[in-house]
């Protein structure tokens, strides 16, 4: 399929040559440098194309270029800036500017005045591994159970109070329930160990720069007369801590230019606040405003689908995208009996497409709501023998193997690095057992020192056997050893030497299995990768390096583009597009999820999220959903998602138009559920529903005992129940009837869930 490009524009200057090949809108965006600028850039309206000829126009104009500083979200996103620009301005030129992502830019500034905020140039960048090691250490500290205290549960919260800058103390003022109090003496504790340690949670990297810059006044007019000239991409997933620390550096000069979409904000999760672009022109009254709307991806009928769906948000910036693109395909919809059926139909339409139109399967997305759905998935794909991986660009690095030889490296640089030293001490054996490390932690705690510093003079801790003391010498030794070379040696060459003095290696290759070879082939692999990155920049240092691999994401995947199909959930789609793509589990409660049918913020979420997952596709879309999965042990029944019957009828293929109709009427705040069977308005109740089950044929009810209700709640709110799963609760919410009937229960491990009362077993106490 051909598509429509981009219309050429004039300019006969140096810096105007640029606007050459740009449309109006584009050519606006790229010559407007001067103060606040807001570029609304909808799917795939060429915004790195926009981004990148605006910083190489400020560039031929006479900015020097370590004036500008451009900030993205992904690794990727900055890498293919970086090359773009160099193409237009030369690699000398682009060289000076910097371009990356908040955290390793913020991270390049704090390592050069850590120690203005308490910390050494070498500190240590955790991952979420990292951190809940951490977080685990500290609860066994201070005796909390992690059955009743999920210690993932633990970090979501503190990373979430750390996104909104809030910090431990506000956190633990404002604790009501003993699991908020119990997270906010945890809060405190991981902090302090995060300190000692030298070690930076990616939050931190954010915070400890605002820090920096409110403490600090000299280094913040010194950066905000470096960065004269700021770019921001992405800007509809700030959130409250990036967007705190990108107006202070643009106070000065407001030179703030952001891209972004609003229609494409789907990190509410995670601590992106819409009203950062949304309330742009409130912070900056002067701004200037550029809408790109011309769309140069997809086809007009994906487009059509996707702006019918959008266009159902209230919250959003206005825009009308266009495309002068080919109609193009109708959109297919997959009506499934079960999500094994929905696998198998996916693999045999992918492969019917693969064959009729001879694309290749790096063309082929499929995409999802949750990981758990990729099961069905994998199986149905490895039945047909189709290539296939799952998209998570850090799987590699999460190996143990690999993480083993990163601690020891992390080691290496930051001897402080609890975490490290924990992970490696006794890896490979050395005859350092749990009991020498509590004594060890109990010393360094009662002491206040570094468990490094308590190692290094392991003889002064009680009750250690003089073959433990004689073990730890020895890990320490080797440690010492290759610290003192770290300026003689280049990188790769130290890595190499100290890595094989550590007796990794020669561990796996001595257990000669194949498993144990696969996992020796790895740390080569890893060191392998250093050499290669020494090569591509000869300036690298391990500290450099430990913090690249650090800040990857899943958007840096390495098997993107090759030879087989990608999997991957919604999210980690952004950013990304194939010719042929396919969303499986469009049904409520999974897509969107549960809790959008009571909040309408989080129903635009949803609906956001589809809207991304529509524009991922360029030629062909697929959409599916099942009438019954498994879902946490359980089955069960699903209606088709309401977007569905959003999507106009008109861009789907004639077998599937029969399935969607007007959408709801009724908005979804009005006291009766749009999505109850009842409401006959509702689109999706349209669509081909699983057997109405008769008096004969109704299972066995799984809820709560008795007969299945017909007529008010079984449930009432303040009841308490237990979940076979979740443990004890108590009901914050009911609503609806019979098989609809779902209760919403607050449980004592801190969890909240939305349950299906017919089918979650639930015990009333």
């Amino acid at each position: 399929m051909t598509l429509s490009l981009m219309p050429m524009g004039d300019g006969s200057s140096p810096a105007g040559e640029l606007l050459n090949g740009l449309n109006p809108s584009q050519a606006e965006a790229v010559r407007t440098t001067e103060g606040p600028v807001l570029i609304i850039a909808g799917a795939g309206s060429g915004k790195t194309r926009v981004l990148t000829f605006r910083i190489a126009y400020l560039l031929r104009s006479g900015v020097t270029p370590n004036h500008v500083l451009a900030l993205t979200f992904t690794n990727k996103a900055a890498q293919e800036m970086k090359e773009r620009i160099a193409h237009l301005v030369g690699s000398g030129t682009a060289r000076g500017i910097w371009a990356g992502t908040f955290h390793s830019m913020f991270a390049r500034i704090l390592r050069q005045y850590a120690d203005r905020i308490g910390y050494t140039s070498s500190f240590t960048i955790y991952d979420t591994d990292d951190q809940t090691a951490a977080i685990k250490a500290v609860m066994n500290q201070l005796g909390v159970s992690q059955q009743v205290l999920p210690p993932n549960g633990v970090r979501s919260r503190i990373s979430g109070a750390k996104n909104t800058m809030i910090s431990w103390q506000e956190y633990a003022r404002n604790a009501d329930s003993i699991a908020e109090k119990q997270t906010g003496q945890i809060f405190e504790e991981y902090e302090k160990r995060l300190t000692q340690a030298n070690a930076m949670d990616f939050d931190d990297l954010l915070l400890n720069t605002i820090k920096l810059l409110e403490h600090h006044p000299d280094v913040l007019e010194l950066l905000q007369d470096r960065f004269r000239y700021l770019m921001v991409d992405e800007y509809q997933d700030t959130n409250r801590a990036q967007y705190q620390v990108v107006r202070m550096l643009a106070q000065k000069y407001r030179n703030i230019c952001v891209v972004g979409d609003d229609a494409q904000s789907i990190y509410r999760w995670r601590g992106a606040d819409i009203r950062n672009i949304l309330d742009f022109g409130r912070d900056y009254t002067e701004a200037t405003v550029v809408r790109l709307e011309q769309n140069y991806r997809s086809t007009k009928t994906i487009l059509a689908a996707a702006d019918s769906v959008i266009k159902r948000n209230t919250s959003q910036l206005k825009k009308t995208l266009f495309t002068e693109n080919p109609e193009g395909e109708k959109i297919t919809v997959l009506a499934c009996r079960d999500d094994r059926e929905e696998a198998d139909m996916i693999a045999r339409a992918v492969a019917a497409r693969v064959a009729k139109y001879g694309y290749s399967y790096k063309d082929v997305a499929i995409l999802y709501r949750t990981n758990a759905q990729s099961q069905a998935l994998e199986d149905a794909l490895r039945r047909s023998n189709t290539p296939y991986h799952i998209v998570s660009g850090v799987s590699f690095y999460k190996r143990k193997e690999v993480k083993d030889a990163l601690a020891y490296l992390r080691l290496l640089v930051n001897p402080n690095d609890t975490e490290s030293i924990l992970r490696i001490i006794n890896e490979p054996t050395r005859g350092i057992g749990a009991t020498t490390l509590e004594r060890v932690q109990e010393f360094a705690l009662r002491t206040s020192t570094p468990i490094f510093d308590v190692l290094s003079s392991i003889e002064l801790v009680p009750m250690m056997q003089a073959r433990t003391i004689k073990a730890v010498q020895d890990f320490i030794g080797i440690i010492r050893r290759y610290q003192d070379m770290l300026d003689e040696l280049a990188p790769a060459s130290l890595a190499q030497a100290y890595i094989e003095a550590t007796g990794l290696p020669q561990m796996y290759r001595s257990q000669q299995s194949e498993e144990a070879l696969d996992r020796w082939n790895n740390i080569e692999r890893l060191l392998d990768h250093v050499a290669e990155q020494q090569e591509l920049d000869d300036q690298m240092t391990l500290v450099t390096y430990l913090e690249q691999i650090s800040l990857l994401s899943d958007a840096d995947d390495p098997q993107l583009g090759t030879e087989r199909i990608s999997m991957m959930t919604m999210h980690a789609a952004k950013g990304l597009e194939f010719p042929l793509v396919v969303i499986a589990g469009l049904e409520q409660g999974l897509f969107p999820l549960a809790k959008a049918e009571t909040d309408m913020a989080e129903q635009e979420e949803e609906r956001r999220l589809l809207y991304v997952g529509i524009t991922r596709a360029r030629e062909q879309l697929i959409l599916a959903y099942a009438e019954r999965r498994y879902r946490f042990g359980e089955l069960v029944f699903s209606r088709p998602s309401m977007f569905l019957g959003e999507i106009d009828k008109e861009t789907l293929a004639p077998s599937a138009r029969s399935m969607a109709g007007s959408s709801p009427s009724q908005a979804p705040q009005q006291k009766q559920s749009p999505y109850s069977q009842e409401s006959g308005g509702s689109s999706y109740s349209q669509l081909p529903m699983p057997k109405r089950y008769t008096s004969a044929s109704q299972p066995t009810r799984r809820g709560v005992q008795g007969p299945a209700p017909s007529g008010p709640t079984t449930l009432i709110v303040g009841q308490r129940v237990k979940h076979p799963m979740f443990g004890s609760g108590t009901v914050s919410a009911v609503s609806g009837t019979g098989q609809s009937e779902k209760a919403t229960v607050m449980f004592d491990n801190g969890q909240r869930k939305q349950l299906m009362v017919a089918f979650a077993r639930l015990e009333q106490l």
